[in-house]
C-alpha cells in the first residue's frame, strides 16, 4: 500500500466528515472529556492524519513530557499502519518526524502571551511553517476570555488550526447542550466542540458544536476501546 491509500482509510476520514471536513485555517476545537477516557488518542490523531498529508504540526503539551507524548505518536501509528503493508515504512516514518515538533510548557509558570510569542517565534523566527497546533492539558479553568481571544487571532494570523483537550473534572455537569461549563462562555470563539462519553463496550464521540450550529446531527462515531482508533458508528 502506498502513502496516499493510508491517507484515504486514516480514521480522521470519519472524523472529518462529522464536522464538515475538519477545522480551516484560524479555526479552533476542543475535545472534551473526564480524564482518561482517550482526548490525547484523538488530537494524536488528527496530528497524524496532517503529518501523512504532508503539513507541519506543533504537538503542545502541558502535563505530558515529550517522550511520553512520543509513545503515543508511536504506539497509535504502528495500531494504523497494522496489515496495511505499507510501502517505504522508514521513510514515512522520517517524513513524519520531519514534520512534527513537540513542546512542553508549565502552564502555572508562564502567561498566555509567553505561550503564544514561544510559538510565533518557532513558526517565524524558526521556519517550521506549522499548518496544525495541538495542545493537549491547558487547564480553561485557569485562562480567560481574553486569552481565548488572543489565541484566535494568532489562528488567523498564523493560518494554522487549533485543538485543544479539555478536561471535564469528575462530576462537572454539562450544558443542556452537552457543552463543558468551563466553554460555555466562549463558544462563539469555538468552531467545534467534541466530546467523548465511555459506554459498556466502547467511547462515543459526539458534536457539541460545529461552526454556527450547535448540538449537529453528525454521523456517529466511536474510539475503539482496545487500540483507542477512531471507527464509525
Amino acid at each position: 500500500m502506498v502513502k496516499e491509500e493510508l491517507i484515504q482509510r486514516s480514521p480522521v476520514r470519519v472524523f472529518e466528515k462529522s464536522i464538515k471536513g475538519g477545522l480551516k485555517a484560524g479555526e479552533i476545537g476542543v475535545i472534551a472529556s473526564p480524564n482518561g477516557i482517550g482526548k490525547t488518542s484523538v488530537l494524536v490523531q488528527i496530528a497524524l492524519d496532517k503529518l501523512l498529508q504532508g503539513q507541519k504540526v506543533i504537538h503542545v503539551s502541558f502535563t505530558q513530557h515529550n517522550n511520553y507524548v512520543l509513545a503515543w505518536y508511536e504506539n497509535i501509528f504502528d495500531e494504523f499502519i497494522k496489515k496495511q503493508d505499507l510501502e517505504n515504512l522508514p521513510e514515512v516514518k522520517d517524513d513524519l518526524i520531519k514534520n512534527r515538533v513537540l513542546m512542553h510548557f508549565n502552564q502555572a509558570g508562564m502567561s498566555g502571551e509567553q505561550i503564544l510569542r514561544s510559538l510565533k517565534a518557532m513558526i517565524q523566527d524558526g521556519g517550521f511553517k506549522a499548518n496544525t497546533i495541538i495542545i493537549d492539558g491547558f487547564d480553561f479553568a485557569q485562562s480567560n476570555r481574553e486569552y481565548l481571544g488572543a489565541v484566535k487571532a494568532f489562528a488567523r494570523e498564523l493560518g494554522v488550526s487549533i485543538w485543544y483537550s479539555c478536561n471535564v473534572s469528575e462530576g462537572e455537569a454539562y450544558t443542556e447542550g452537552k457543552i463543558p461549563f468551563v466553554l460555555k462562555d466562549w463558544l462563539d470563539l469555538l468552531e467545534s466542540v467534541i466530546v467523548l462519553e465511555p459506554k459498556p463496550d466502547h467511547i462515543a464521540l459526539s458534536v457539541s458544536k460545529d461552526r454556527d450550529g450547535s448540538r449537529l446531527e453528525a454521523p456517529p462515531m466511536r474510539l475503539d476501546p482496545r487500540t483507542l482508533l477512531i471507527l464509525e458508528g
